[in-house]
């Protein structure tokens, strides 16, 4: 079995707060069953926005400048994602378009190595 990364893309601005309702956060919680109860599962993770995120990059110097904000200066960024554990590529693309109906958000499907 191979492993994916399901990833949820949020707009740069994206507040939970105001963008999840209960419908929405029902939707979610039942795909999160589903996808335990079919054993493919294996890590969940909402992540924080973007504008809480550190950037770390090498310097020629050996250094590490920290900068505050995202690496990628984009207008959406990933905003949780679920790693999981399928047969082979259309099997983690059928989760990942269940993803974007519960989410109602753009989702991206990637194997790893």
């Amino acid at each position: 079995m191979a492993q994916f990364l399901v990833a949820i893309h949020h707009p740069d601005d994206y507040d939970p707060f105001l963008a999840e309702d209960e419908a929405m956060s029902h939707d979610i919680d039942a795909l999160n069953d589903e996808m335990k109860a079919a054993g493919v599962r294996i890590f969940v993770g909402g992540l924080q926005p973007a504008g809480r995120a550190m950037s770390l990059r090498a310097q020629p110097t050996g250094e590490v400048l920290i900068t505050d904000g995202p690496y990628l200066e984009t207008k959406e960024h990933m905003g949780g994602f679920w790693v999981l554990e399928a047969a082979n590529l259309d099997e983690a693309l059928a989760w990942g378009r269940k993803a974007a109906i519960a989410c109602r958000a753009p989702v991206e499907v990637r194997p790893f190595f």
